[in-house]
């Protein structure tokens, strides 16, 4: 349903670029996200977009991470712009979507982004 691409590996300093696709069969898509999860934490939200382009930030990425979602070959697609990396921002990212009837979301796999010092 949701194929995420972009981790790796880099070094701190550097940026990576995560793009997350909805499939064809997910429609009436509200909002779009990342969220992340590294060892022994929670997932926690690191960044959304609604379908009217209003996007917001967890405080420990501001400034450094762009959230922008477009339509790619009639597919949903939620990119996700990291600059400025720091060894905290290494974790699992996970994107998600929220439909617009309440309670309905997709979770897609996680993909890993290390952030080396």
């Amino acid at each position: 349903k949701l194929q995420a691409y972009g981790g790796g590996l880099v070094q701190a300093g550097g940026s990576l670029n995560l793009s997350c696709v909805a499939s064809r069969s997910i429609f009436s898509i509200n909002v779009m996200g990342w969220y992340r999860q590294s060892p022994g934490n929670q997932r926690e939200l690191v960044a959304a977009i609604s379908s009217t382009g209003n996007s917001n930030y967890a405080d420990f990425v501001k400034g450094r991470f762009t959230i922008s979602r477009f339509k790619v070959n009639a597919k949903s697609t939620v990119y996700l712009q990291m600059n400025s990396l720091k060894p905290e921002d290494t974790a699992l990212y996970y994107c998600r979507v929220d439909l617009d009837r309440a309670g309905y979301y997709y979770w897609g796999q996680g993909t890993e982004v290390t952030v080396s010092s």
